[in-house]
């Protein structure tokens, strides 16, 4: 459905005059990629108090490198620090918050009261904008925490069109929201599915993402007349195997595929106009744990509609291939969340998930020789000549091309690109430079060198 058949709401931003492009950092290296690609500012997670455990948070020195590059593009850093704090964890809070303020960090994302107070007061020079996980939903919250001196307020996913332009009519804060990535099946991440199921605490950085689990159901199959107390059960179940068609009954057919509990992704890029007229002031995008490809193409799809739009709203046309890229990094199928209506059945993933596009991040282009014509490629993923590749960087560089002859550093040639991080060099149909990036599609190919329309 096209943004003109759904209902239009207005809303004024008032500190930016253009929205802000937020993308995810999971390390110093994803940072660089998100800020060259076109965002205006980045979020990342410290050694403590994120919800990104697992993820290659950043130490101090790697904050304060960040930094520097960000101010060289005139770009934001964000710490996420938004776990839900049990007393165990304040210990050597004010201390982390003033050394993020030291290291010029923008601002922190902050859910959880105790250490939005202790931010304010101790580390005044953050800014201090309130997470997802407060599921903020309305109006009178985000007046309350602007009220608290909060400046900005990341909205719970769960948040419609109708209610943001209601909270912009009331409220003269900025408003940030999730315009793309993945959804959780709880409430803005309010889950505890995983402390259950694996004793890590989702709420403190663990989340072990049960709901993209694969379940088969099952009924207890003893008779209804047997009744037994929760001690003795206790001790048959630490006896009795699972017994399938004996204390257990399935639920399911043989043929019938394993179900998961997950959501599609949320992808908003069909809808900037809306996003733009109902006044969100920061377009955020998911995915710390997402790698670098993912970062680099998705920034860089929202990077152009965005700046398409501001500069010609009246006559503005949605590229087919910005969608084109945005599939060639999708993990799921995508939706549009909440902002027009509630999800239903058909937006969530119960059946096998197959990947949109099946393309790889091949190579980053280190170097170019405008004379020869020929690239320096650090490999990423395996590739060899024959192969169909594309090269895409920022400012709308894109083209297909066929590999050819490869060689390593010393001239020597090769007849695949097998090592990670392997310097490759090769010819290139048109002009690269440092920071572009090469994929490939994993489907079969075709030998015969692939031509298509080219915009460098």
């Amino acid at each position: 459905m096209s943004t003109t058949e759904k209902p239009k709401y207005y809303g004024k931003r008032h500190r930016l005059a253009k929205p802000e492009l937020l993308a995810p950092a999971g390390n110093l290296e994803k940072l660089k990629f998100a800020i060259h690609y076109g965002a205006d500012a980045v979020y990342i997670g410290g050694q403590k108090y994120g919800l990104r455990s697992n993820a290659d948070n950043f130490s101090f020195e790697e904050m304060r490198e960040g930094v520097e590059f960000a101010n060289r593009y005139g770009a934001k850093v964000f710490v996420a620090t938004n776990i839900y704090a049990h007393d165990e964890d304040i210990a050597g809070l004010e201390e982390y918050l003033c050394k993020l303020e030291e290291v010029g960090i923008s601002a922190v994302i902050v859910a959880d009261p105790a250490i939005i107070e202790t931010a304010l007061r101790c580390a005044p020079g953050l800014e201090v904008h309130l997470s997802t996980q407060q599921s903020t939903l309305n109006w009178q919250a985000v007046k309350f925490w602007k009220e608290e001196g909060l400046p900005r307020v990341v909205l719970g996913r769960e948040t419609s069109f109708a209610e943001i332009a209601e909270i912009k009519k009331h409220v003269d804060v900025e408003i940030e929201a999730f315009i793309h990535g993945a959804m959780c099946s709880s409430f803005s991440g309010r889950c505890v599915l995983s402390n259950h199921f694996t004793d890590r605490d989702s709420n403190r950085g663990g989340c072990c993402q049960s709901c993209r689990w694969k379940y088969d159901l099952f009924e207890d199959a003893r008779s209804e007349q047997e009744w037994v107390s929760e001690e003795d059960a206790a001790d048959q179940q630490m006896l009795q195997s699972f017994s399938l068609g004996v204390n257990q009954k399935p639920l399911y057919e043989e043929q019938d595929s394993a179900f998961s509990m997950g959501s599609k992704d949320l992808c908003m890029l069909e809808h900037i106009p809306d996003l733009i007229e109902v006044g969100v002031d920061s377009f955020k995008i998911e995915g710390r744990m997402k790698s670098i490809h993912y970062v680099a193409t998705v920034v860089n799809a929202y990077r152009q509609a965005i700046d398409s739009y501001m500069a010609d709203p009246e006559n503005y046309v949605l590229k087919p291939e910005w969608l084109e890229d945005i599939n060639k990094a999708a993990n799921r199928p995508l939706n549009t969340g909440f902002f027009y209506d509630t999800p239903d059945h058909e937006d969530h993933i119960y059946e096998a998930e197959e990947k949109a596009v099946p393309y790889d991040f091949a190579g980053l282009v280190l170097d170019y020789d405008e004379t020869t014509g020929i690239a320096t490629v650090q490999q990423r993923n395996h590739f060899k000549p024959g192969q169909e590749i594309e090269f895409f960087g920022p400012n709308q560089m894109f083209f297909k091309q066929t590999v050819g002859q490869l060689w390593d550093e010393n001239g020597n040639e090769l007849d695949a690109a097998r090592h990670p991080l392997q310097k490759v060099k090769m010819k290139v149909d048109h002009p690269v430079r440092y920071f572009d990036m090469m994929r490939k599609n994993n489907t079969k190919q075709s030998k015969s060198a692939v031509k298509t329309a080219v915009t460098v």
